[in-house]
């Protein structure tokens, strides 16, 4: 079969699947990373894909089917200007990020020895962005999950990245004693979803990523977003920058924590997507 005809067969067996969960999805694009990912080129139309090609590119098309994740799929996912390798048991890293490790990027840029704490750091987008744009930063990645940490470090030694160190941690409680008071950002990607609403989630991403990745158990989702705010007041420098990448919806909540707690320059930022927002607080001078 002709890769133009096998392409349109996958884009209609796709369409359907979306219709079935309710997606808004790209079959066309999936279509194609898929053939590319089996290929290990990007597809020519006009050429004829060989028998044995077609039968794993159909496997990787009824695995989508299912729901299973694309990123889990093809074993990998984008980032800015690079790529991650991304198995089960961890976080799918959002698009939505790249803003927070900009956001990040921005802020560290301007000191002279910047020192980046990423939590709930997932496989490392955030932090490993950060490392690689400002290479004389000290990065350090954190999460509560041993095989996000596990992967996270994988991908910073695939890419070369030198200057970002992992550790397993809820939130800042195992982060080494001398980085209280010193930290110029930190970052927070945290699972935000109310716990009643998990159920309501696409089969995709309720039935593939740890639940721990998506809830905090707290009945409003802002538990973690609660804590990390209280809690970034005696890691940061005086002058030191809070991040939290979360929903929209709770806009006027989540900017009066900060307040509330002692943060200025309180601002509710938004990206490209529009699908979350970064929370902006600096702590006192």
């Amino acid at each position: 079969m002709k890769t133009d005809q096998l392409l349109k067969k996958a884009k209609r067996t796709l369409v359907e699947a979306n219709e079935r969960f309710g997606w808004q999805g790209d079959e066309a694009d999936q279509a194609w990373d898929l053939l590319a990912h089996v290929l290990g080129r990007q597809p020519d139309r006009s050429q004829e894909v060989s028998p044995a090609a077609q039968r794993t590119f159909e496997r990787l098309v009824k695995r989508r089917t299912t729901g299973e994740p694309m990123a889990f799929i093809v074993g990998w996912v984008e980032f800015l200007d690079f790529k991650m390798k991304v198995k089960p048991g961890a976080f799918i890293p959002r698009l939505t990020s790249e803003f927070l490790a900009q956001q990040a990027i921005r802020r560290l840029r301007g000191r002279r020895s910047p020192v980046h704490v990423d939590l709930a750091t997932g496989i490392g987008p955030v932090a490993i962005a950060s490392a690689r744009a400002v290479p004389r930063a000290k990065v350090i990645a954190a999460d509560i999950s041993r095989k996000a940490i596990t992967q996270a470090r994988d991908n910073a030694s695939e890419l070369g990245v030198q200057n970002v160190s992992f550790v397993r941690s809820d939130l800042f409680n195992s982060l080494p004693r001398e980085l209280r008071g010193s930290i110029d950002v930190v970052t927070i990607h945290p699972p935000y979803v109310p716990r009643d609403e998990v159920r309501d989630l696409p089969v995709e991403i309720r039935g593939h990523e740890p639940q721990h990745t998506l809830t905090d158990r707290s009945s409003d989702g802002l538990g973690l977003v609660r804590r990390v705010v209280l809690e970034g007041l005696d890691w940061l420098t005086p002058g030191g920058w809070l991040l939290i990448e979360t929903t929209p919806s709770e806009s006027s909540l989540i900017r009066g924590f900060l307040r509330v707690a002692g943060y200025s320059d309180v601002r509710s930022t938004v990206g490209e997507l529009k699908l979350t927002r970064v929370y902006c607080g600096r702590t006192p001078f």
